[in-house]
């Protein structure tokens, strides 16, 4: 489990998105914005995180929020992802896991007795400077954007 907290710089990242566009860190400075880990494109609570991040996007925008959500799926997966949901934000094809090792969000989880290794659904809200505002480790998929504007408001 991340041990990243506020106050934290985010780590360094550069991955393809769903366009093979690079985006990195560096890339985003100067921007606030949301980063969420999720497991895996087209699963059921996958789905349902990113289309209700979808619809509340405009809400986060008006906040000064663009949305990135990262997996270690390919670019060829998140562009059939965003193309088959109309969601609208990037998706980071961290095929191999160097963004979710950086960010603390990929460890061993169990599932029905089984373990495996896999990511921890986590939001991390990051200011326009590269510094960690907040840490959601408890994600509501099915409310995650009015989530993360109840955690801003604190």
């Amino acid at each position: 489990m991340t041990t990243l907290k506020p106050g934290d710089m985010a780590p360094q990242f550069e991955a393809p998105d769903q366009h093979g566009n690079l985006v990195s860190l560096d890339s985003m400075r100067g921007k606030r914005f949301v980063l969420y880990f999720y497991p895996k494109d087209n699963t059921s609570g996958c789905t349902i995180e990113a289309k209700n991040l979808r619809d509340g996007r405009q809400t986060l925008a008006d906040m000064g929020l663009s949305i990135i959500g990262v997996s270690p799926d390919s670019v060829r997966s998140h562009e059939g992802f965003d193309c088959k949901h109309s969601l609208g934000f990037t998706l980071l094809s961290d095929t191999d896991k160097k963004i979710v090792e950086a960010y603390g969000v990929w460890g061993e989880k169990k599932m029905y007795g089984r373990s495996y290794m896999g990511v921890y659904r986590t939001t991390f809200v990051v200011d326009a400077q590269g510094c960690i505002e907040r840490v959601i480790t408890k994600v509501d998929t099915k409310n995650h954007w009015q989530q993360i504007v109840d955690e801003l408001s604190k």
